[in-house]
């Protein structure tokens, strides 16, 4: 040790202290449960009222941490939108040759590779509501799918056996991308308010059952309709 040294106690300098580092899987759960924090606030009282702080406080997390994960409060719901988005793309990555579609996304939207949690669909639909009126919103929802169509051609393509995605495939999924779109907005747009738009956003285990089935019964309808073309 070199002359006026000091000697460091065991263990320190030597290494990275304090909480060990969050897995993909815990930061994950976060950013949904901020997801379903901001859509009870916004439900409740709007989005221009709503701030980082109340978000974070709902969870239990700092402001901070809130914009750790999300450049903007309308940005926290991006997890919601995305859930739908990926048991989608599960379904086209499963869908067996000579099976129905709608089949493949009935197995994978409830136990599917990547299943959409059936506790999370009245919150979608109160979500989609304020889509209507909130543009910030509109501008998550939108730029979701914009960003699912890529993945839906490579999953298109995938099953066609082809090595890149062709024109085709972009076709085929862009009529998905806009089939489906279509019929989740009917579903949440027309759906009746018993409840009220906040209750909706709350879970029930019943409610969100009935989500379900009303969900895929619209999808369905939307890929018959999307299939008869415009002869």
């Amino acid at each position: 040790m070199p002359d006026g040294a000091i000697a460091q106690p065991p263990g320190r300098g030597s290494g990275r202290t304090g909480r060990p580092p969050l897995t993909e899987e815990r930061k994950a759960e976060i950013r949904l449960e901020i997801a379903r924090a901001a859509v009870e606030l916004f439900v409740a009282q709007g989005v221009a009222a709503t701030t980082g702080e109340q978000i974070g406080q709902a969870v239990g997390v700092s402001a901070r941490t809130v914009w750790r994960y999300f450049p903007s409060k309308e940005m926290c719901v991006s997890p919601l939108f995305a859930a739908g988005i990926d048991a989608i793309a599960a379904a086209l990555r499963a869908w067996r040759p000579g099976r129905p579609l709608d089949e493949a996304l009935g197995r994978a939207v409830t136990t599917g590779e990547r299943p959409m949690a059936r506790s999370h669909l009245p919150q979608v639909r109160a979500l989609l509501r304020l889509t209507r009126t909130e543009p910030g919103l509109r501008a998550v929802w939108l730029q979701a799918h914009d960003e699912a169509e890529p993945v839906f051609a490579r999953a298109l393509a995938d099953r066609a056996g082809l090595p890149a995605v062709d024109l085709r495939s972009e076709i085929q999924a862009a009529m998905l991308n806009a089939a489906l779109r279509t019929a989740v907005e009917h579903y949440a747009w027309r759906a009746p308010e018993a409840a009220g738009d906040a209750a909706t956003a709350r879970d029930d285990a019943g409610d969100a059952a009935t989500a379900q089935a009303e969900l895929m019964a619209t999808m369905c309808s939307a890929l018959v309709v999307a299939a008869e073309g415009l002869a």
